[in-house]
């Protein structure tokens, strides 16, 4: 299930070329001519690091990314490795090992780089969410509600939990993105699940729930400067390929869940609003090959996600990386998109 086996260390000087290459013929004031819908466009993307090691270690399985405090990207890879990104070239500056409490590996699938460098790492395998210090020393552990965690000693299914992390504006609440559904509530319907700061350390708060797009879960979650969130909803078809769609979702009016068993619908319980930015399937493919049939060649299995910036014009830079589960068939690709998000209505 998990081949070791990986290709030879590309050059840094030939990955930094296909960095600047891989993007196609997208150009920097461009970005009108290449749009996927009327709010979001995609400048570049980059196969930079696709089958490439680090220091003996695999530099794929990215599931998360995030922005340090130093402007360099975090990467993270579900096979408990955290890797140090130049912002620029992608190119890997550091790695470090992620082990739990027994020094097992974790299936690490959300990052947050915390306002005091402090890394939070969630594993499906509990699932959990973790705090670890820059140099992978393990620090703590955040409380998990009972009916989240994988049966049988919860709800959930394995595989199938927190797959995204973000904190929001103001470091005080940190939300986490359950991929499906745990049994007893609707298909499609995900819990997210909060945490509020208090003295230092993160304790259990509200919960919400948010409906996907009939057969995909949630691989990512981020938040937006002014407190909403962007949300990945992600599938696969074999045979047909990936469906990657980006959602701007508003946590304002939504029921906190984490009292109620069961999510089916009611009325009564208000779920998170969701209005669609793009399905990535509509960007212009830029020249992107694909080693497995895609509706658009430039998709892949898109898991990671960080807001990166500003702009001059006000949109927010986002990347996007796509985990390529150490798969011949499969790519690490870096995408380079601009958002522009509605204004938030009042009410």
């Amino acid at each position: 299930m998990r081949p070791r086996n990986v290709l030879a260390t590309l050059a840094a000087g030939l990955a930094a070329a296909a960095c600047l290459t891989a993007a196609g013929p997208a150009a920097a004031n461009g970005a009108t001519s290449h749009a996927c819908s009327s709010t979001v466009s995609i400048d570049r993307f980059s196969d930079a690091l696709d089958k490439t090691t680090y220091e003996g270690t695999f530099v794929g399985n990215l599931s998360a990314l995030a922005v340090d405090r130093d402007g360099s990207l975090a990467a993270l890879a579900d096979r408990s490795s955290l890797f140090d990104l130049d912002a620029g070239t992608l190119q890997p500056r550091a790695s470090v090992h992620l082990a739990d409490e027994k020094g097992a590996d974790l299936d690490s699938e959300g990052l947050v780089v915390d306002r005091d460098g402090t890394r939070l790492v969630t594993s499906e395998t509990e699932p959990s969410v973790r705090r670890y210090s820059g140099d992978g020393r393990l620090l703590d552990r955040l409380p998990v509600p009972s009916s989240l965690q994988v049966a049988p000693a919860g709800r959930a299914t394995g595989n199938q939990t927190f797959e995204g992390l973000t904190l929001l504006p103001g470091g005080r609440t940190l939300l986490a993105s359950m991929e499906d559904a745990i049994s007893g509530d609707t298909t499609g319907i995900v819990r997210f699940q909060a945490w509020t700061r208090h003295h230092g350390r993160f304790r259990l708060a509200a919960q919400y729930g948010y409906r996907t797009d009939t057969g995909l879960g949630v691989p990512e979650v981020q938040a937006t400067p002014d407190g909403r969130l962007l949300v990945l909803e992600r599938g696969f078809t074999a045979g047909v390929g990936n469906t990657v769609r980006l959602y701007l979702a508003d946590l304002r009016h939504a029921t906190d869940t984490s009292g109620i068993e069961n999510l089916t619908g009611r009325p009564e319980v208000h779920l998170i609003r969701k209005t669609l930015l793009a399905d990535i399937a509509d960007c212009p493919s830029l020249g992107a090959t694909a080693r497995q049939p895609q509706p658009n060649p430039l998709l892949d299995n898109i898991e990671g996600m960080a807001v990166t910036g500003r702009d001059r014009t006000g949109r927010l830079k986002v990347l996007l990386v796509s985990d390529d589960n150490q798969n011949a068939a499969q790519t690490t690709r870096f995408y380079d998109l601009r958002v522009r998000v509605p204004i938030v209505a009042e009410g």
